[in-house]
């Protein structure tokens, strides 16, 4: 990464190296201040795992999750190739060597803005919980094959929080598990799991059979004002190209699939 001088006593620096050190990593620092600052005015502080009493809705998904639960069951039985994670966000495909064997499936609901006609059409019992949550950021089926493993890896935004609700979990329970932070999560079926992604976290299954919950995002609670900036940027994420090429992504696998439904 270094380069000395013609006399050999100075070190040069190379453009990537200066980058790095005085541009990357300062912004870094700043980045974690941020995050920290945000953490401090939510009233659940900075804790991976949230306590669900935080949410009015929590116990209602529970409730209802197995009609939740039928819904999906329904998709998979009607749908044998979902769309893989890396085919909805191509930067997924870093974070296990099984991806791109199809090791991580999905069905989308809900994406920053962009609601999912057609999932709604075919779920809507899940559907109307879905609606049901305020500031619902972001919203699919998330399936783990056999053996699959998400490497340690963190979100990039304290605005939201995110949320798992157990709905297809093989035995052994104990070889499909989730670490956040110091934390470790089993799921269980019907139960609401709230956590913090900007905590580093690690999936594994483990066992012989699919994994499956519904994954969601809810904007974090914070003061007036900072919620006011935070859907601010939220609504801004709306428009990326990384944002607006997954919801096309989507929207095509729904055409081809219901074109092949006709044809059957």
């Amino acid at each position: 990464f270094m380069s000395m001088s013609q006399s050999g006593s100075a070190p040069r620096f190379t453009l990537k190296e200066l980058y790095r050190r005085f541009i990357k990593m300062p912004m870094k620092g700043v980045g974690h201040a941020i995050e920290d600052y945000v953490a401090d005015q939510s009233p659940m502080g900075n804790v991976s795992i949230v306590d669900n009493k935080n949410f009015e809705w929590a116990e209602r998904l529970e409730k209802n999750s197995g009609l939740i639960k039928q819904e999906l069951l329904a998709v998979l039985y009607g749908h044998k190739n979902l769309p893989n994670i890396q085919d909805i966000s191509p930067r997924q495909m870093n974070l296990s060597k099984n991806a791109i064997a199809g090791g991580w499936k999905t069905y989308f609901f809900y994406l920053l803005g962009h609601k999912f006609d057609d999932s709604y059409k075919r779920c809507p019992e899940t559907a109307k919980l879905l609606d049901s949550i305020p500031d619902l950021q972001l919203a699919f089926f998330s399936v783990l094959a056999p053996g699959m493993h998400i490497k340690r890896h963190r979100g990039s935004y304290k605005g939201v929080l995110r949320c798992h609700l157990g709905l297809i979990v093989p035995e052994p329970s104990k070889d499909v598990r989730m670490t956040v932070g110091d934390a470790m999560v089993h799921w269980e079926e019907g139960t609401l799991v709230i956590f913090d992604d900007t905590h580093k976290h690690e999936v594994w299954n483990d066992t012989d059979s699919i994994r499956v919950v519904l994954l969601f995002d809810v904007c974090r609670p914070l003061p007036a004002w900072l919620t006011r900036v935070n859907k601010t940027l939220l609504g801004l994420a709306h428009y990326l190209p990384e944002v607006r090429q997954a919801v096309r992504t989507q929207q095509e696998w729904e055409a081809q699939s219901a074109a092949q439904a006709k044809a059957h």
